[in-house]
């Protein structure tokens, strides 16, 4: 009773504030709502970085990446280093090498070597190296190699090495680049895939040029 008399003497009837009571309610829950919203959508979004993260490091650690090496012994024998960076095993199929300049690699050495993650597996190559570059050479020579991994075939990029040779001795035999790019998938569980890449020098940076209409590889 003295409420209402306070409310009457203040000129607002007891009836509109209590009509305006659930609309306060109302506003105030909706805030609250949206607030909780903002804050799921960014707990959300932690969420799935946290996810991404955990996938490409998980990709990272067992997805195939081989690394690999030619040193040279003596001025007419050179070995081939191939390191297994992941912690997957894989079985080493092929190994090629050809000049820069040429498309369709020169030499190709079958393997059948299994590779643990973490280890190296070598080879000496003298005789095929000189055989690629002859008695003179100045110039780069590339190298890259097929291994099967969780039943799908890959294949390195090119690995580019400067190679001098004179009068048939190797003088030199240095590293200049290393892929940027990680292995590509050549054959997987349903069949090939891109097997023009085979012989593609992707060292160079340059996509391949699509064939005119009705030309087939």
């Amino acid at each position: 009773m003295h409420m209402q008399t306070v409310v009457n003497t203040l000129g607002v009837p007891l009836l509109t504030i209590i009509t305006y009571v659930p609309l306060l309610a109302t506003l105030v829950t909706c805030y609250f709502s949206v607030v909780l919203a903002r804050a799921t959508l960014r707990y959300v979004e932690s969420t799935d970085k946290g996810l991404a993260l955990a996938r490409e490091e998980f990709e990272r650690e067992w997805s195939p990446e081989l690394h690999i090496k030619m040193e040279r012994v003596s001025s007419s024998e050179a070995t081939i280093v191939v390191t297994n960076l992941a912690k997957i095993s894989v079985l080493l199929q092929l190994f090629q090498f050809r000049k820069v300049t040429f498309m369709v690699p020169f030499e190709r050495c079958p393997l059948n070597e299994p590779l643990v993650g973490g280890r190296t597996w070598s080879q000496e190559i003298g005789r095929r190296l000189l055989a690629c570059t002859g008695p003179d050479f100045d110039g780069q020579v590339a190298a890259s190699t097929t291994f099967f991994a969780s039943g799908r075939m890959f294949r390195t990029d090119w690995f580019r090495f400067h190679v001098l040779v004179e009068n048939g001795r190797l003088l030199r035999l240095e590293p200049t680049n290393i892929p940027a790019r990680r292995v590509r998938v050549l054959t997987g569980r349903k069949g090939p895939e891109r097997r023009r890449d085979f012989v593609q020098d992707v060292a160079t940076g340059e996509a391949p040029r699509p064939l005119p209409d009705g030309v087939t590889s």
